[in-house]
């Protein structure tokens, strides 16, 4: 399960399919250094984006 306080890179490891989650979010630079650092929470917010929400879409992917 996805929370808010994972970090990016991560959720990207153990579900390499949320990928698309956050591409479509704007988040183009995955293998970056801020995607070493940064929660999903933080994230969502630089991008302007509910983090609960976030939360939700990426469970729903990494659930497929």
């Amino acid at each position: 399960m996805i929370t808010k306080e994972m970090i990016i890179g991560q959720v990207l490891r153990e579900y390499p399919q949320t990928a698309e989650v956050f591409l479509a979010l704007g988040m183009h630079c995955l293998g970056c250094p801020s995607a070493t650092m940064e929660s999903v929470e933080g994230a969502a917010i630089t991008h302007g984006k509910d983090p609960d929400q976030l939360v939700n879409e990426l469970n729903r992917i990494a659930a497929q």
